[in-house]
């Protein structure tokens, strides 16, 4: 591992009013071990894996992609603070890494067509191929099988929104194969029972304060697609 703990000091936070501080599974879990290769957050949205995901990105100095900035109604002034309460500890210092959010994929793609264009040898680095060129989960994996080569910390936010279940299979193996060669470490808030399914992972539950370990088969992922599966053809009888 890269990354051995995150640790949480919201004791000395400006304020518990507003989010992200006024979340209790931040204020309530000190500590996060990172004991495997592969570590996935799980929990309802809004359970505040998301938002430790990205402060733990900030803490490292992990680029994130940003899309372009609209005016918002309102302001929080702490919603981008909760990196400066928190605590890192590298194994051997800071390696290298990236941070994954679907949402902004699409922006990073088009900026890469645009740098390609006065440097087309950039595209070797994801597959050889324009990411605009192909669909959004395609691009994606041609991503993540470029990316994940090289040592480093991967911080990911969801990264199957956009992938098919086979798709998703096919970034599991990716996160199991990346780790077993020993350079690269992946944290990942998912709601994918595939992706959970990866070998040797650790999963951290959301939905319990403090958050805690929780086996596979007995996250809500994994029991709730596994009812719909065994009885899909009276699901939506027995629900009326």
């Amino acid at each position: 591992m890269h990354l051995e703990h995150v640790r949480l000091k919201l004791q000395n936070c400006p304020t518990s009013d507003y989010y992200p501080f006024n979340l209790e599974i931040l204020q309530e879990t000190k500590k996060i071990d990172f004991k495997t290769p592969v570590t996935f957050f799980v929990g309802e949205n809004g359970s505040g894996k998301s938002t430790l995901l990205k402060a733990m990105a900030e803490k490292c100095q992990i680029h994130i992609w940003h899309g372009s900035q609209r005016l918002r109604y309102g302001n929080n002034p702490y919603e981008s603070q909760l990196h400066k309460f928190i605590d890192v500890k590298w194994q051997a210092g800071p390696v290298p890494g990236s941070y994954f959010d679907s949402e902004l994929s699409h922006n990073f793609a088009q900026l890469l067509d645009e740098w390609a264009v006065s440097d087309p040898g950039l595209l070797d680095y994801f597959g050889g191929e324009s990411l605009m060129s192909q669909s959004h989960g395609q691009s994606m994996m041609s991503f993540f099988k470029a990316r994940y080569r090289f040592k480093g910390l991967y911080l990911m936010d969801e990264p199957e929104t956009a992938l098919s279940p086979r798709s998703q299979a096919e970034l599991a193996k990716v996160l199991a194969e990346m780790s077993a060669a020993g350079h690269a470490q992946f944290i990942v808030a998912t709601h994918s029972p595939i992706l959970m399914a990866c070998p040797q992972a650790t999963i951290y539950n959301f939905d319990s304060i403090p958050v805690e370990i929780i086996d596979y088969e007995t996250t809500q992922h994994f029991t709730v697609f596994r009812d719909f599966m065994a009885n899909w053809k009276t699901f939506f009888n027995d629900s009326q």
